[in-house]
């Protein structure tokens, strides 16, 4: 602590990012690096105490947005929503989701349309339960409401579009 009450520890993953202007990003990274990794974690042991176990996080992830608004999703809705570059990932997670019998497809034309299947469907909602026991009733927010969690989802939506750009830069370099 310094002498005018601020909290000057660095907690950062890697000192060579943090030296220098700009360190409180490195600070930020590392706290989505953890964040990300328990996020991951969380969704896989969720999906498997709801009944569908040995399912890898993008798989679940993929299995609720084709699940969101019972639409059907082609491939390229998928990645685009997710922000998914690498399509070839997504390609092979929707394979093991048509083999487990969570989603079906049917083409139409060139394109390949994915949705939910009833037993996909009730996975999903038993998944929701399982997340509302163990995640909603022991989210001990800390004064969060539900605004804040809206606010700091708002910031991480922009701040995906200053990776992006970054992203895009270094690929120019």
């Amino acid at each position: 602590m310094s002498e005018n009450g601020k909290d000057t520890r660095r907690i950062v993953s890697s000192r060579h990012l943090a030296e220098g202007e700009g360190w409180e990003l490195s600070e930020f990274e590392f706290g989505l690096m953890i964040v990300s990794n328990a996020f991951t974690r969380w969704v896989s042991r969720c999906m498997a105490a709801a009944g569908q176990p040995d399912m890898s996080s993008l798989e679940v992830l993929i299995l609720h947005n084709v699940n969101h608004r019972d639409r059907e999703k082609r491939l390229s809705d998928i990645c685009f929503l997710m922000n998914i570059e690498d399509t070839h990932t997504v390609n092979y997670a929707l394979r093991k989701l048509l083999k487990a019998e969570l989603v079906t497809s049917d083409k139409q034309g060139k394109e390949v349309f994915y949705s939910t299947t009833e037993r996909g469907k009730a996975i999903c909602d038993a998944y929701r339960d399982v997340r509302k026991q163990c995640l909603l009733e022991g989210l001990g927010m800390d004064g969060e409401t539900g605004d804040d969690f809206r606010e700091i989802a708002r910031k991480l939506r922009a701040l995906s579009g200053q990776y992006d750009q970054a992203s895009r830069a270094a690929a120019s370099l």
